[in-house]
C-alpha cells in the first residue's frame, strides 16, 4: 500500500461473513478495494468496481486492477475480523468510516 489516502477506509461492506472472509472497501480518495482472507491467506485488490464483471484480463493489463498487497499467516484459517484484517493489510478506518 502507498499513500495516506489509499490505505484508510471510508466505507466496508463485509460480503461474506465465514469462510472466506471477504469485503468490499473504498477508500477515502475513491478507491474501489476487494479484502479477501482464505486459508491463511489476505489479500487487498484494487478494482474499477465490486462488479466482477469489470474485473476482466484487460483491466489487470491496463493498470485498472492490480494487487496492492498480499500475505500469508501460517495458517490454514479461513475467517478473520475485520480489525484484524486491517491491521496485517496495513489499512485503517478513516475517522467517522461506515461499515455493515
Amino acid at each position: 500500500m502507498t499513500g495516506e489516502a489509499e490505505r484508510l477506509l471510508a466505507r466496508v461492506v463485509q460480503t461474506c461473513h465465514g469462510y472466506p472472509s471477504q469485503w468490499d472497501a473504498w477508500t477515502v480518495g475513491g478507491l474501489y478495494l476487494f479484502l479477501h482472507y482464505r486459508h491463511g491467506e489476505g489479500t487487498v485488490e484494487h478494482h474499477p468496481g465490486p462488479d466482477i464483471d469489470t474485473w476482466t484480463a484487460d483491466s489487470w493489463n491496463e493498470g485498472r486492477s492490480k494487487l496492492l498487497a498480499r500475505w500469508d499467516d501460517g495458517t490454514s484459517d479461513g475467517a478473520i475480523s475485520l480489525s484484524d484484517f486491517l491491521g496485517a493489510a496495513g489499512l485503517e478506518l478513516a475517522p467517522g468510516a461506515s461499515i455493515t
